[in-house]
Formats: C-alpha cells, structure tokens, sequence
C-alpha cells in the first residue's frame, strides 16, 4: 500500500473548500507537502533566500495536485518545475506572481500574512467569500462557465445588508460596521 491511501485527503483538497481566505506564511524551503499547501493557499507570503519546487520526479512520485496550478503559474515554468524537479528562488515564484510578497525575516513573513489576514477581516464577509468562491469557480470551469457561477454566488451579496452598509458608511465618511447578513 502507499501512504497516500492511507490518507484521508493525501493532497489537503479541501483547502480549496474553505469558505475565506486561507494564507500561507512560508518561512522557509517550499516542495512536497510544503509546495502542495503552497498551491492550495490563496495567497502566499515566502521568505527572501529560499527555495520552492516540485521535486517528485527525482523519487518516483506523481503530481496530479499540480493540475489546478495551471491557474497560478505560466505552464512552460510549470513544465519545468514538474519536469526537471529544479528548485526556483522565492523571488522567482514572486515575479510570477505566484507569491504574493517576499520578506526579509520569518518574523516578518508572519507579520505581512498577519496584515494582510486583518485587512481581510475589514471587508464585508459575504463578498470576501463570494470573491473567493468565484475567482475559483473561474479558475476550475474556465471563464465563461465561472463568470456565470461568479454572478450566481454574488446575488445575496447585493441584495444583503452589508450591500447597503457599504454606501451609506462611505456617504457617512465612517467605517461600515459589517454584519455578515
């Protein structure tokens, strides 16, 4: 048997499921299950000086988990990393987009992901969810089928309470005080 049935979600999915955003504080090298929660994150903040890849080819495994990087990375650097099994530098991964911010200390990899997790919090709940929910509609159905999916997942978002909420602060000059309704 191989390890990977004896796990309940050997590629960590459902992370993908999660209704808010999830951010990945990397403070260090990043391939195997490290490069897998990279991919499943929705925004990454790495460490300057280290390394991330997709090493599996170098011991025999697979990558069917690298499918929904189509979306994150461009598929000839794709290719490379599941094919040569090469470690790229962070900075690389950054200039593509891939990771969202490169820090000079562990510490302030926390502190980015930290910050960036209570800007978050500051926005109306039910359009962080939404957004989420249809960037990746867009991402896993193609354009056409997730903008359809995206409207869809959107409707109570405009007809909610913190729809209206939002203006009224903003013609207020206040900070809108969100109820997730």
């Amino acid at each position: 048997k191989d390890i990977l049935d004896l796990l309940a979600d050997p590629f960590y999915e459902r992370m993908r499921r999660v209704a808010v955003p999830i951010i990945a504080a990397m403070t260090g090298h990043f391939t195997a299950a490290g490069m897998v929660l990279a991919a499943n994150a929705d925004m990454r903040v790495g460490l300057a000086g280290t390394l991330g890849g997709i090493t599996e080819a170098k011991v025999g495994r697979g990558t069917p988990w690298v499918a929904p990087m189509l979306a994150m990375l461009p598929q000839a650097v794709l290719m490379e990393l599941v094919t040569t099994a090469e470690m790229l530098p962070v900075e690389r991964f950054h200039a593509l987009g891939f990771v969202n911010a490169v820090e000079p200390s562990p510490d302030a990899v926390r502190a980015r992901a930290i910050a960036m997790a209570e800007a978050i919090t500051r926005n109306a709940p039910l359009s962080v969810k939404a957004g989420k929910a249809g960037l990746l509609a867009s991402s896993n159905f193609g354009a056409e089928a997730g903008y359809a999916i995206s409207k869809a997942l959107h409707k109570p978002v405009y007809a909610s309470d913190d729809a209206k909420e939002g203006p009224r602060a903003f013609n207020e000059k206040r900070a809108p005080v969100w109820s997730g309704r």
